[in-house]
């Protein structure tokens, strides 16, 4: 992390170290066991490369797409790769942030606080999040030795074996199937950026863009953290309840021009993870015997949620608009495939313009009639 003065807002190392002592220990694995399960994982990402390019039509044939790696991590590592990738993406703001820290009226209250307690709620956080990931791919990520990525800068995909097994354990489905139709989701990902060339710097400049407008005066965050917790804990001041009740942290604590910004990523990103699902189903009855019975009880899984604890947290961490993007993505893409066919829909990744808006994926029709007007005499 960039450091001024010889401080950082963030302690990234303590973050890691408070992560991975706090994440819940992987499911009860014997060595060979785990090793079978990497090897596999790794085949069926191979395999899925083919099986998506063909359903998804998205790279011509003959073309080779930039060639991104496929890790599979365990929970520490997950944790590691997703530490580099904020502290890459948060560089510029919390560079400001330390410019003003000093001569914000509430600089002393945030030096107090200290880059050691924000990277021990870091390493919270990512803890939490660790044993439930599945797998990702990593648009913004820096090489290190343990974790490779091109040297163009791109990306790379990440599978979580032990959450793989944990789920697939959960479930009680074909683990082989449902090992491949992990690999075919997230190998969606991969093709989406490696196949439209710009869209990793649009998707980019957004997030930089809704960075660039954070207020980033100590007290204003202390203020709006504040009413995050309240909302977590149900004890909003009598008479301030107003429209932030029930709001995730994200959407607390954000602007005017945030939330502008905020509904074009919400579109972009309902779009990838629709997507993603709608390519996995599609291309799981030729490949995945049991893809039936997998999204079923997948499905089951995610409307369950988990613990009240476990409901708050992904209620206050924007977890459940996440869920809400694989369901209204889906649908978007599946009516506009039924529409105008796979060609017809690929013209989403023709420019930043093509995208469709937050109320378009809501309204596939209305995205249809603005992209696909007649060109006609």
């Amino acid at each position: 992390m960039t450091s001024i003065g010889g401080a950082e807002m963030v302690d990234w190392n303590l973050a890691v170290a408070t992560a991975t002592r706090l994440v819940r220990p992987g499911p009860d694995i014997s060595r060979e066991e785990a090793r079978e399960v990497v090897a596999e994982l790794r085949r069926h990402a191979k395999a899925s490369e083919e099986h998506v390019r063909s359903f998804t039509r998205m790279i011509p044939e003959g073309a080779e797409p930039e060639d991104t790696p496929v890790l599979v991590v365990d929970r520490a590592g997950w944790i590691r790769a997703n530490v580099a990738g904020f502290r890459e993406l948060l560089r510029p703001l919390l560079a400001k942030m330390e410019n003003r820290r000093s001569s914000s009226p509430g600089g002393a209250v945030l030096g107090a606080v200290g880059s050691k307690v924000t990277g021990v709620e870091l390493g919270m956080l990512l803890s939490f999040l660790a044993s439930r990931v599945l797998g990702q791919y990593e648009t913004f990520a820096p090489a290190s030795r343990e974790l490779p990525a091109p040297l163009s800068g791109g990306g790379r995909l990440l599978l979580v074996a032990p959450n793989v097994v944990h789920v697939e354990r959960e479930l009680d489905v074909d683990p082989h199937d449902f090992r491949l139709w992990v690999a075919l989701h997230e190998e969606t990902h991969r093709t989406q950026f490696t196949g439209v060339p710009w869209l990793r710097d649009h998707l980019q400049g957004e997030i930089q863009s809704f960075l660039d407008e954070t207020d980033v005066d100590p007290m204003t965050v202390l203020e709006r953290l504040r009413e995050a917790a309240q909302s977590l804990a149900g004890s909003t001041p009598e008479g301030e309840e107003g429209e932030d009740g029930g709001r995730s942290l994200v959407e607390i604590v954000q602007t005017p021009a945030q939330r502008e910004i905020l509904a074009r990523l919400t579109a972009v990103m309902s779009l990838l993870e629709g997507h993603a699902d709608y390519v996995m189903d599609g291309v799981g009855p030729e490949v995945v015997s049991s893809v039936g019975e997998i999204r079923e009880k997948f499905q089951q899984r995610r409307a369950r949620g988990a613990s009240r604890l476990d409901q708050a947290l992904r209620k206050l961490l924007g977890l459940d608009a996440k869920l809400r993007q694989y369901r209204d993505g889906e649908r978007f893409v599946r009516a506009v495939v039924d529409e105008v066919g796979m060609d017809g829909f690929n013209r989403v990744w023709t420019s930043p313009n093509t995208l469709p808006t937050k109320a378009e994926i809501a309204k596939p029709a209305d995205w249809i009639a603005r992209v696909h007007r007649k060109a006609e005499p």
